[in-house]
Order: structure tokens, then C-alpha cells, then sequence
């Protein structure tokens, strides 16, 4: 079994392999206990009931065949204590919620160069779980999780006062928040499919110069929320199908001095949400078939759109103000009806995208039953004609006439 083992991991290792199996060290606990820094255990294939495992040396956990290690239901499972460990291919599951204690199947703690690649995790209240860490890798997990309620469960991959941490390729459904991180700086998100969770897909607070690329964001139940921030990029990011009375594609709470650019927003309650949002660049983003693509609120002051897209949305722009401090140039709206007489692709008409019946719904939810309406019709062209309640700073001076590719 061990030759098959190294074999199957590309040949002998630097240091003592010890082997989990049958024939073998019988259990990981044990394994742990006769590794020395350095070490690579080597689990084999079957079904692992363990206490919660002290990793507090340097060492690579390797599964073969998919090996499941089972927790029970009542304690956390690997508690990383050392730097540069590697847990990869392994199933974890059975980790239960508590109301006094954030259990997980991984939870690394004050460590360096931490690796959490290629694993499973089944029914963990926390699957992954980060705290005081730096320079870390979490990629390639599938994380499924039981989706009892906000209150009953806990996060995918929760990152807190982490430094320089790398997400990538990860799939979690049915946690609480699919990605989670608080005081997390300067980190990274790509590719990852955070889809079907019981509050945000993606949901982050004061936590700074972090960047995030081509995710997607999927039927959560409250959508992406990204608050009290700074120096955050968003680009080529997909936000889809997030409905319900407080759904958004992406809330923006207090975030100042970032990009948002080349970002999907589709399908959702709200596109795009912005309260105290100040100096965004919102650039080549697609906005289709939302129910408001965007609702800007009066306190959300120098933010600029610039090439982006709107197309079936039931309402393009939204605001509680009468007065704006955000512009919007050289966008595209298929609501647009003006002309372009020397065909620059540019309108000569203005476009104001506030439709003065989404002043009526935000005040009268109910009035949503009359949007396909003569009468609405009727609205929206008297207010063309004769503005008196839409915002006048909030106008396309320079609408295209063609969908930017």
C-alpha cells in the first residue's frame, strides 16, 4: 500500500511518509502524534471517525481515493496551529453548528503559508475557517453545506484579520455566507462559484485593497453585500438570479476609491445597490433583466458609470434624491428613442434613465401592478415632456446608440 501511495503521488518524499490505513497507523490522530515537521501522511481510503486533530507541526495530509474523515457532529475537526501545512484530498464532514463556538471542518489559526487544496467538505457549520493568517492558499474545495437557516448555520470559507490570502476555484453552496471576510486586506478572489446560499454569496467588511475576478454569485438569498471599504477591486465578476424582497446582485455600503468593471449584473431584485458609496469608477458592466438595475441614494456622492449596458431591466435607475452628485456618460440604454444626426454613435438627445413611475413604486410598492400599463406609459412621457420629479443632474448627456461589445 505505501509503494501504491507514493507512486500515485509522483514518487518518494523528502521526509517520513506515514501511512492512515487499514494494515497501517490506524487513525489520523494517531499519525499526528508520530509526525515530525517536515513529515507527509498519507491517508488511504475509508471512513475516519476523529477527535478534533492538533496540527501543530509542519506537515503535508494527503488523501488517496478520497478518504472520509468524520467529526461527528460536536467539535471542530483540523485545527492548524503550524505554519506551511497542506491538507488536500480529503472528505470532511459531519461538523456540527454551536451557538458558543465557530466549529470547522479546517480552522487554521495565526499561521503562515497555510494550503487547503482539493478537498471535500460535507455538512460543516464552517467548512474553512481563517483567523490571524497570512499568505495562504484555500483552491479547488467543493464545499456543500446543509442550509438550515441564518441563525443555524455558518460560513463556506470565513477569512478574519487574514493578510495576503488567495481564493480561488472553490465551489460552496448552502452555507450561510458562501465567502466570508472581515478585517482581511489585500487578498484575492478568482473563479470561484459561490451559489445557492442561505444569506450572501459574497459578503465582506473592513477589509481593504482586495480584489475579486471572475467569480460568480448565483441564487443567493441576499445577493453579494460588500461594505466599509476601500481600494476594492470587482471585475468580470457574474452576479445572477439573486431575488427576494432584500436581494441585490451587489450591495455597496460605505465603500470608497474603487472599480467595478466588466462585471455581470442579471436576473436579480436589485442590479446594483449604493448608500454611501463615494469615488467608484462603474465601467463595461452588463446590467440585464434586473428588476432595478441600479438604486443610487442621495448620500452616494462622486461615482462615475461610463460604458455600460442596460437592456430589459423594468427600471434602469433609481434614486431617493432629487439631487445627485454621480454622473452617468456615454452609456448604453435600450430604452433610449433619440437620434444621432452626424453618427458618432453618440445621441444627440439626452437621456434621463429615472422613470418617474419608479418614484411612485419606491413610495407605493403595491403600484408594481400597474408597470405594463397605458397608464404608465402615460407617466413617463409627461415627464419626458415636462420634468418636474425626476433628478435633472441625473442625465446620459452622451447615450450610445450601440451596445459597447
Amino acid at each position: 500500500m505505501i509503494l501504491a501511495l507514493l507512486l500515485v503521488l509522483g514518487g518518494p518524499v523528502q521526509h517520513q511518509a506515514l501511512v492512515v490505513g487499514a494494515g497501517a497507523i490506524p487513525s489520523l490522530a494517531r499519525a499526528l502524534e508520530l509526525a515530525h515537521p517536515g513529515d507527509t501522511i498519507l491517508v488511504g481510503p475509508g471512513l475516519y471517525h476523529e477527535p478534533t486533530l492538533m496540527v501543530d507541526r509542519r506537515v503535508t495530509i494527503l488523501g488517496h481515493d478520497w478518504p472520509v474523515v468524520d467529526g461527528s457532529g460536536d467539535h471542530d475537526l483540523f485545527q492548524v496551529h503550524a505554519d506551511s501545512v497542506e491538507i488536500r484530498g480529503l472528505v470532511i464532514q459531519h461538523v456540527g453548528f454551536s451557538t458558543i463556538e465557530d466549529r470547522a471542518g479546517i480552522k487554521a489559526t495565526g499561521v503562515t503559508g497555510c494550503r487547503i487544496v482539493g478537498n471535500r467538505l460535507v455538512d460543516a457549520a464552517f467548512a474553512i475557517y481563517l483567523a490571524k493568517s497570512t499568505n495562504c492558499l484555500i483552491a479547488d474545495n467543493r464545499i456543500d453545506g446543509q442550509g438550515q437557516g441564518e441563525a443555524l448555520s455558518g460560513n463556506g470559507i470565513h477569512l478574519w484579520s487574514s493578510h495576503h490570502i488567495t481564493v480561488e476555484r472553490n465551489v460552496i453552496r448552502g452555507q450561510r455566507d458562501g465567502i466570508y471576510l472581515e478585517f482581511t486586506t489585500d487578498s484575492r478572489l478568482t473563479g470561484n462559484l459561490s451559489t445557492g446560499n442561505v444569506r450572501y454569496g459574497l459578503h465582506f467588511m473592513f477589509s481593504h485593497d482586495c480584489e475579486y475576478r471572475d467569480n460568480r454569485f448565483d441564487g443567493n438569498g441576499d445577493g453579494v453585500a460588500v461594505m466599509y471599504s476601500h481600494g476594492v477591486t470587482m471585475m468580470g465578476n457574474q452576479f445572477t438570479d439573486n431575488r427576494g424582497s432584500a436581494a441585490y446582485g451587489l450591495l455597496l455600503k460605505e465603500l470608497s476609491d474603487s472599480r467595478v468593471d466588466g462585471n455581470l449584473f442579471a436576473g436579480n431584485t436589485i442590479g446594483l445597490f449604493l448608500e454611501g458609496t463615494n469615488r467608484i469608477e462603474f465601467s463595461n458592466n452588463r446590467f440585464d433583466r434586473n428588476g432595478w438595475a441600479v438604486i443610487l441614494l442621495g448620500d452616494a456622492f462622486a461615482n462615475q458609470f461610463q460604458r455600460n449596458s442596460f437592456t430589459g431591466n423594468s427600471f434602469d435607475v433609481a434614486t431617493n434624491s432629487v439631487r445627485t452628485q454621480s454622473s452617468f456618460r456615454g452609456n448604453y440604454w435600450d430604452h433610449y428613442s433619440g437620434y444621432d444626426l452626424d453618427r458618432d454613435g453618440i445621441g444627440d438627445v439626452p437621456y434621463a434613465p429615472v422613470r418617474l413611475f419608479a418614484l411612485v413604486v419606491q413610495r407605493h410598492s403595491p403600484a408594481l401592478l400597474l408597470l405594463r400599463s397605458l397608464f404608465v406609459d402615460l407617466l413617463d412621457i409627461a415627464e419626458r415632456v415636462l420634468p418636474v420629479l425626476t433628478p435633472a443632474g441625473l442625465v446620459d448627456q452622451a447615450p450610445l446608440m450601440r451596445r459597447p461589445s
